[in-house]
């Protein structure tokens, strides 16, 4: 009996601690601080962005080439000014070209953009007095740089350098002209360029022909030559020039 009771005391003894114990495990998981509830949100304020960087704003953002979104056509004002220093380069350096030039071919068309671009300058006058507007004098630096190359130029090397420089300024002015006469709004103007226009196409067309009597080579000589390869032709090749 006394065995029994002394078991039985151990054994309730024991079942007390084993519940303390546990009772304590379970006050100290439910006494303890819930975890911190991650924050989900962005945060916005400047303190949290690396030193140096503001946000990013249209104040901000890199411009397109040259500070433009896009590109404007000239106005009709614009394209007269324009003209007219032009027209006034090609006559001056007409007067070179018959003065500094060899061949025959370049005093004669020298001497034709005197006159036809004479003519064209008072012409674009007289619309430009319609319009109210007013014409610069003088050549751009672009323009008188390119007759300050071209005086120092004598015989063949002025011939073939005033070629190449009538040829590439008719393509441009072509395609100014042809865009003022297509889209100009001032009527005056847009009629000059409009009844100017197969003039200078005819001076491109004799330029070219100038730079053929003069022994300039085209431009897209070697392409033909290499196209003319890769297909097969077995036309034969053209003489090679003499040796001077």
């Amino acid at each position: 009996m006394r065995k029994l009771n002394k078991f039985g005391t151990c054994a309730a003894l024991t079942a007390a601690f084993a519940i303390s114990v546990g009772a304590g495990t379970v006050l100290a998981q439910d006494g303890a601080p819930p975890p911190p509830v991650p924050n989900s949100a962005p945060n916005t304020s400047s303190d949290s962005m690396p030193p140096n960087q503001a946000p990013e704003t249209t104040a901000n953002q890199p411009m397109r080439p040259n500070g433009r979104t896009n590109m404007q056509p000239k106005s009709d004002a614009d394209f007269a000014k324009e003209a007219a220093q032009g027209g006034e380069a090609e006559v001056k350096l007409g007067q070179l070209a018959m003065q500094n030039g060899q061949s025959d071919s370049v005093k004669n068309f020298g001497k034709k953009m005197v006159d036809d671009h004479i003519k064209a300058g008072d012409n674009l006058k007289a619309a430009a007095t319609k319009s109210n507007i007013d014409l610069p004098a003088g050549l751009s630096p672009k323009d008188q740089a390119t007759y300050d190359r071209l005086s120092k130029l004598n015989g063949s090397a002025f011939d073939q350098a005033y070629a190449r420089s009538m040829v590439r300024d008719h393509v441009q002015d072509i395609a100014a002209f042809r865009q003022e006469s297509a889209s100009g709004t001032d009527p005056n103007i847009k009629q000059f360029a409009t009844a100017t226009l197969p003039t200078l196409q005819e001076h491109l067309r004799d330029a070219r022909a100038m730079e053929t009597a003069v022994g300039v080579q085209p431009r897209n000589a070697s392409r033909r030559a290499a196209a003319a390869a890769s297909t097969g032709n077995d036309s034969p090749a053209p003489p090679p020039a003499p040796q001077h």
